[in-house]
């Protein structure tokens, strides 16, 4: 079966001490190629776990499906090595009868890294996906001093970082309680974002109204599309957005907010959602 950590013999150096040779944890990543309904539409670098997630979201970003009906089943394929063992790398999802089959524009290239998931798009115009839902009507108001604990409670939640390190990590919160309905860790952010809605999808949850997507890596432009595909109205991150994120949650009515830390944050999108009695604008 899939690991999601392994031990390795690591050196550790610190100058004018003497190194030291001990076992250290490190997070597993690994290829996943995708299929749906028999034929290859993707291969990404991600740490095993929640792959059926991993799926499902991943069709949602890209249009495919918008419901857990439409995700009829999904299996990991046995003998997918020259010597017939299941390496549990390859998992084919079979759509319900009546759903689209991908368009063949929508196969990448070439090989999706944990950093990049867009990489091996056809074309830029393919990138900006239609989505199903909108974010620009959602009434959501989310509480700054609400919205300032979900950092903390995404760190919590980070089982894997804690021991590695080396861990992406995404929630999704209910804008208005606070409550985390569901977390989940990858090497790939843009990967922890579609096990998040992948999970969503499944649960026949979208579209996702008045909830949060929170991230604990920087929001790049993948991530906002993502957030948008899914129905979610407001994207937070820990870290900066892009440029491109930042225009694209202004076009299409989502909130960005970024540089999370502590009691401050910044917001580049959205406002509107934002409520705080002090809230000042600043040069």
């Amino acid at each position: 079966m899939t690991r999601i950590t392994a031990r390795r013999k690591i050196i550790r150096v610190k100058l004018g001490e003497s190194s030291v040779i001990r076992d250290d944890v490190l997070a597993v990543e690994e290829p996943l190629e995708m299929r749906v309904n028999g034929r290859s539409l993707a291969v990404t670098m991600r740490t095993p776990g929640h792959d059926f997630d991993l799926a499902a979201g991943f069709l949602v970003s890209e249009g495919i499906i918008t419901t857990g009906e439409h995700f009829f089943t999904a299996r990991y394929c046995a003998g997918a090595t020259a010597d017939g063992v299941n390496t549990y790398n390859v998992l084919d999802v079979t759509l319900a009868p009546g759903v689209a089959a991908p368009d063949p524009s929508l196969e990448r290239s070439f090989l999706t890294t944990s950093s990049c998931g867009l990489c091996g798009k056809a074309s830029i115009d393919a990138v900006r996906t239609k989505s199903a839902f909108s974010v620009d009507e959602d009434p959501l108001v989310v509480d700054a001093g609400l919205l300032s604990t979900f950092p903390d409670k995404l760190r919590a939640a980070q089982a894997v970082f804690e021991k590695t390190g080396g861990l992406h990590a995404a929630a999704l919160f209910d804008g208005t309680t606070g409550e985390m309905l569901v977390a989940r860790e990858d090497v790939g952010r843009h990967n922890a974002v579609d096990k998040v809605i992948g999970w969503a999808v499944k649960e026949n949850r979208l579209p996702l109204a008045g909830t949060v997507l929170m991230v604990s890596s920087r929001a790049s432009f993948e991530l906002a599309q993502k957030a948008m595909m899914a129905g979610i109205p407001v994207l937070a991150a820990v870290s900066a957005p892009s440029s491109l994120a930042a225009e694209f949650a202004t076009e299409v009515g989502m909130t960005l907010v970024g540089f999370m830390r502590g009691s401050s944050m910044v917001i580049y999108a959205g406002d509107k959602r934002i409520a705080q009695d002090a809230l000042q604008p600043v040069d």
